[in-house]
């Protein structure tokens, strides 16, 4: 007798998990806070809140019957990338108006406020017609030691001054909130290292000091993405 052979009932269709279209979505967004946060969080400066501050000191056999000068730096603009996970990674933008800088009269008659504004902005010293900007650009970050919320950095780069660009090295205080960053300091330059050559009056016996305090306290506030 024939056996009749029945047909193979159809393998059953493997259900695989259900589609979810919004994982690569979620990973794109995944990958990208984690792009931002490796490359650090960028501030900006916030010049009203900013105080940069000159001291010009005075030298030479009559200095006691002179002056020192206080000159402010109003306008600044700049940006820093501050990276908490791996500081050598940051980095510092600062542009100041040359023009904008101020003689503030502090320690000084405020009669001779006028004639010292005006030499300081002539062809004598910073020239600002010819070199109306002020730069400094860092090229490394390091860190020190920290105390609390406070962390001790080292920031070297490069200040353009009077058309001169030279290495410069700023030790820096640094205190990051979570919309903020302020960084303060002191630094002392050489006029002379910018080609400006310091200031004499009554044949020599009283001078502008070579070497220069600059003293600064920057706010940026956190840009936001």
């Amino acid at each position: 007798m024939m056996r009749v052979m029945r047909p193979l009932a159809p393998a059953p269709t493997r259900r695989w998990p259900p589609a979810r279209p919004w994982l690569p979505a979620f990973a794109l967004c995944t990958l990208m806070a984690a792009s931002a946060a490796a490359q650090g969080e960028r501030f900006q400066v916030d010049p009203e809140a900013t105080q940069v501050t000159v001291n010009v000191g005075r030298s030479g056999l009559l200095a006691f019957a002179g002056h020192t000068h206080e000159i402010a730096a109003p306008a600044i603009a700049g940006e820093i990338l501050f990276d908490r996970a791996e500081i050598a990674r940051s980095s510092v933008t600062l542009e100041f108006d040359a023009a904008a800088l101020r003689v503030t009269g502090q320690g000084e008659p405020a009669e001779d406020v006028p004639e010292v504004q005006q030499v300081m902005v002539s062809e004598r010293v910073l020239d600002v017609q010819q070199y109306p900007t002020i730069r400094f650009q860092s090229d490394r970050v390091a860190a020190g030691d920290q105390a609390g919320d406070a962390l001790d950095l080292r920031v070297a780069g490069q200040l353009t001054l009077h058309g001169v660009t030279r290495p410069v090295t700023l030790p820096v205080e640094v205190r990051v909130t979570s919309d903020g960053l302020t960084a303060a300091g002191t630094v002392r330059i050489r006029q002379s290292d910018f080609g400006i050559r310091p200031v004499t009056a009554g044949a020599g016996t009283v001078r502008v000091r070579d070497e220069v305090e600059i003293v600064f306290r920057i706010v940026a506030r956190l840009l936001p993405g």
